[in-house]
C-alpha cells in the first residue's frame, strides 16, 4: 500500500516498539535474562514478588537507554522516575508492572529511512524503560495452561513514535530502520522470533482534514512481513467497518498468520485504567552529565553519523551510503573495497547489487559472504584496467562465489575472459565486418544510428565477445569518418 488515499481515506500509524535489552541479569534482579531456559529456572524472589524482595537497578539498562538517546538525537532527562503500572494479568506476579510514565528517561527523537527514494523522518515521543512480565503457555491438547516466569523482569526500552505514518511499506521501513539502529548500537540482538523486539502498531483510519481516527492496536508483531500483512489487513477491516456505517471501536488486536487477520482480544486501556503512581521503593533515576559523556565515548559511529563520512569521504550519492550503512557488517565490507580498490562508487554498485542479491537468494548475512573484500577489490580493478568486460566480471564473480576460482587473474586466465585489446588485431577484425556489411555502413552513413550498433555486435560476435567495447567504437567511427 501506498502513502495515498486508500478509497478517499488516509492512514495513520503510530508505533510502539519493545527492544530487550541485551544484559546478563534482569532489570530489577541479578537473575539470568538467557533464552530458552527450563520454565521458573530463572526467576528470583524478586521477579517472583516474594514479600520483603525489593529492586535494584540495573545501572547496565540505563546505559543502553543513554545510548538509545544519543543515536536517535533525544533530550536524555537528567532525572526521570519510576513508577507502577497497576493490572491484573496471571504472568505479572505482583500485580503491577514497573515502568515509567510521566518523566521517562529518553524523550523525543527521530528515525529517518528511505522508502525507495523518498527520505522518511518519524519522530519519536519517547523511550522508557521498563521490566518485562511472564509467558502465559497453553496446553489446548490437555485443556491447561501455565505460567513461565523467567521472562518477568527482563529489561525493556519501549519506543513511542508520533502517528507519523502513512502506510504498511511505511511502517515496516520504519521498523527496519529502528531494528538497525538497536542492533548497531549493540543494546539489542533484535531476535523477532525470540521476542527481543516486538512491535505494536496503532493504526487508524479518517478522511483528509478530519481529526485522527480511533485507533486500534496491533499487539507483538514478530516478523517484518507479518507487520505489513496484518496492518493492510486492519486498514481495509476499518475502512469497511466505516463506511457500513459502523464505529470503530479502541481495541487491542492480534494477528492470526493462518489467516492474514486481526482480531480484537480486549477493549484498549486508557492511562488512567493503569492507575498509575511513583514506585515507592525505587528511587528517582539520576544520570549525570559524565555519565552521558562517557557513555558517548565508547560507542561506535553512528549510521547517519557514517553514511554522511561516505558521501563527503568516497563521493558516494546520500542513498548509496544509506543503503550502505544498513549493518555495521556492510558498511565495513564496503569501505574495505574501496579503499583497496580505490573506486568507491563502483564498489557501492557491486555491494548494493550482485553482493546483496546473492545474499538475498540464499538466505545468508554479511558474515557469510563467500567473495572478500579484497577479492572484490581486485576484480573492479581488472574491470577499470580493461582487462575484462563488465560480462566477464560477472562470469569471474560467479566462480569466486561458488568456490571453483580464489585468485581474480587466475579465474580470468583459466576461462580466457581476458579483453581484446591489440588495435592492430582489432582493426583487422573490423576491416573484415566492414567489407562483409556494406548494407549497414550505409545506412549509418545516411544517419540511422542502429545500423552502427548492429556492426559493433558484429565486431564482438567475430571477437567472441573479447573486443573492448569502448575501443570497438572508438575505431569503428574512425574508419566509418
Amino acid at each position: 500500500m501506498s502513502a495515498k488515499l486508500i478509497q478517499g481515506y488516509e492512514v495513520v500509524i503510530g508505533f510502539e516498539t519493545h527492544a530487550q535489552l541485551a544484559t546478563q541479569s534482569k532489570i530489577f534482579s541479578r537473575a539470568s535474562t538467557a533464552f530458552g531456559a527450563e520454565p521458573n529456572t530463572q526467576a528470583c524472589a524478586v521477579d517472583l514478588a516474594l514479600p520483603g524482595a525489593l529492586p535494584v537497578m540495573n545501572r547496565e539498562a540505563v546505559a543502553c537507554a543513554i545510548k538509545l538517546g544519543l543515536a536517535l538525537g533525544s533530550h536524555i532527562a537528567p532525572e526521570s522516575i519510576f513508577a507502577r503500572k497497576n493490572y491484573f494479568y496471571p504472568d505479572l506476579p505482583k500485580g503491577y508492572q514497573i515502568s515509567q510514565f510521566e518523566i521517562p528517561v529518553v524523550q523525543g527523537g527521530e528515525v529517518s529511512f528511505y522508502l525507495g527514494d523518498e527520505k522518511k523522518t518519524v519522530r519519536l515521543v519517547r523511550a522508557h524503560l521498563e521490566e518485562d512480565a511472564g509467558k502465559s503457555l497453553h496446553d489446548e491438547f490437555h485443556g491447561m495452561s501455565g505460567i513461565d516466569l523467567n521472562r518477568a523482569g527482563t529489561p525493556l526500552l519501549e519506543i513511542v513514535t508520533e502517528p507519523d505514518i502513512r502506510s504498511s511499506e511505511e511502517a515496516v521501513a520504519y521498523a527496519k530502520a529502528l531494528h538497525q539502529i538497536v542492533t548497531w548500537i549493540g543494546i539489542c540482538d533484535g531476535n523477532m522470533q525470540e521476542g527481543s523486539f516486538r512491535c505494536d502498531a496503532n493504526v487508524s483510519v479518517r478522511k483528509p482534514g478530519q481529526p485522527l481516527g480511533t485507533r486500534r492496536e496491533i499487539k507483538n508483531l514478530n516478523s517484518f512481513r507479518n507487520m505489513q500483512i496484518a496492518i493492510d489487513y486492519e486498514i481495509r477491516w476499518q475502512i469497511e467497518q466505516i463506511e457500513d456505517g459502523h464505529a470503530i471501536q479502541q481495541a487491542t488486536v492480534l494477528f492470526d498468520p493462518d489467516t492474514g487477520e486481526t482480531r480484537a482480544m480486549r477493549t484498549k486501556e486508557d492511562a488512567a485504567d493503569y492507575r498509575y503512581f511513583p514506585d515507592p521503593d525505587l528511587p528517582p533515576l539520576v544520570i549525570g552529565a559524565d555519565w552521558v559523556e562517557r557513555v558517548k565515548a565508547e560507542m561506535p559511529e553512528l549510521p547517519r553519523a557514517m553514511a554522511a563520512r561516505f558521501v563527503a569521504q568516497y563521493g558516494l550519492p546520500e542513498y548509496d551510503a544509506t543503503t550502505l550503512t544498513q549493518s555495521q557488517a556492510m558498511a565495513a565490507y564496503f569501505e574495505d573495497t574501496a579503499k583497496a580498490c580505490g573506486q568507491p562508487k563502483l564498489a557501492s554498485n557491486w555491494v548494493m547489487g550482485e553482493i546483496s542479491r546473492r545474499l538475498n537468494n540464499e538466505e545468508i548475512g554479511m558474515d557469510a559472504v563467500k567473495v572478500s573484500s579484497q577479492q572484490l577489490a581486485a576484480l573492479i580493478g581488472r574491470i577499470q584496467d580493461a582487462t575484462i568486460s563488465n560480462n566477464a566480471a560477472k562470469q569471474v564473480f560467479e566462480a569466486l562465489w561458488t568456490g571453483e576460482g580464489q585468485d581474480v587473474d587466475a579465474v580470468i586466465e583459466a576461462k580466457g575472459l581476458k579483453q581484446m585489446n591489440d588495435t592492430g588485431a582489432l582493426e583487422k577484425i573490423i576491416d573484415e565486418v566492414i567489407a562483409a556489411n556494406p548494407a549497414n555502413v550505409e545506412q549509418y552513413k545516411a544517419g540511422k544510428d542502429k545500423a552502427f550498433n548492429a556492426l559493433v555486435g558484429q565486431v564482438m560476435k567475430a571477437s567472441k565477445g573479447k573486443a573492448n567495447p569502448g575501443q570497438v567504437n572508438e575505431l569503428l567511427k574512425a574508419k566509418l569518418g
